[in-house]
């Protein structure tokens, strides 16, 4: 009898530095088998992709066919034994709103991880990492071990991932409200502080599970934060946060997530009270 497997796929705009194929990859920790399958679809021929010289081109040129990358995470370590049973999972997962964030974020973590490999293994010092709701579309679904491998599916639900109103990002993105700091950066009346982008990686290798890679970045990124920001907020609970860093420097023991929690609370009071 097939076993049925489900799987979350997305697509994305664009290509992306991975071939095509189908990616085995074990879980460091529980050591879970997931299976990722790349395919491009509608990517121009390699020739014109590498085309240098310059041509011609109409004042308003029609936009040019764009090439979609297919990515389908499928969840090899949990395979259902009766198509009933996977349809019972497909129907409570799409029920529950946070579950089907659980799932996408799982998926696109493999994706970007192995995104995260490739860069380094070519020694690319801009690697793209993607988020689940930058796809053009996402599905959930099951299918045949034959079936997920090709991309295709015996059953699925296309799901929305868009931040709701009211919701913690949502609210996060109101209080930073990042585009009023983007203009202001552009027009040089004001700068990116160097322990924001050191957090802000220590933050993405955490969130990956890349620990030690955190830790590094992290260590840097509390004495640029301890440097830059002292006395930068009149507020108690700027200095008692400043205080309790200091004190995790000097036992250079503290756990990496209770630290970089209290770097991230100091930076969102300075955005949230400077305006």
């Amino acid at each position: 009898m097939a076993k049925f497997f489900g799987f979350v796929q997305f697509d994305f705009a664009g290509t992306l530095p991975l071939a095509d194929g189908r990616y085995l990859a074990g879980s460091p920790g529980s050591g879970e088998e997931a299976v990722l399958v790349l395919q491009r679809l509608g990517a121009p021929p390699l020739g014109e992709r590498r085309r240098r010289r310059g041509r011609p081109s109409a004042a308003e040129p029609e936009p040019a066919p764009l090439a979609l990358t297919r990515a389908t995470v499928i969840r090899a370590a949990a395979p259902f034994q009766a198509q009933a049973e996977a349809a019972r999972w497909l129907d409570g997962a799409c029920e529950d709103e946070e579950t089907i964030e659980v799932l996408a974020a799982e998926a696109a973590a493999m994706l970007n991880r192995a995104l995260h490999v490739q860069a380094v293994a070519s020694a690319d010092p801009y690697g793209r990492q993607l988020a689940p709701e930058q796809a053009e579309r996402v599905l959930l679904g099951y299918g045949s071990g034959e079936e997920t491998a090709d991309g295709r599916f015996t059953d699925a639900r296309q799901v929305d991932l868009t931040p709701r109103a009211g919701s913690r990002r949502r609210q996060r993105e109101e209080e930073l409200r990042p585009q009023e700091r983007l203009a202001a950066v552009l027009r040089g009346r004001e700068q990116l502080d160097a322990c924001e982008i050191l957090l802000l990686r220590a933050r993405a290798d955490l969130d990956a599970g890349r620990e030690r890679e955190a830790a590094l970045q992290l260590r840097v990124g509390v004495e640029a934060l301890l440097s830059e920001l002292e006395g930068a907020v009149d507020d108690p609970g700027h200095e008692q946060d400043m205080a309790t860093l200091r004190e995790h420097q000097a036992a250079q023991e503290a756990p990496t997530e209770e630290t970089l929690a209290i770097c991230e609370r100091i930076l969102r009071r300075r955005r949230v009270l400077q305006g």
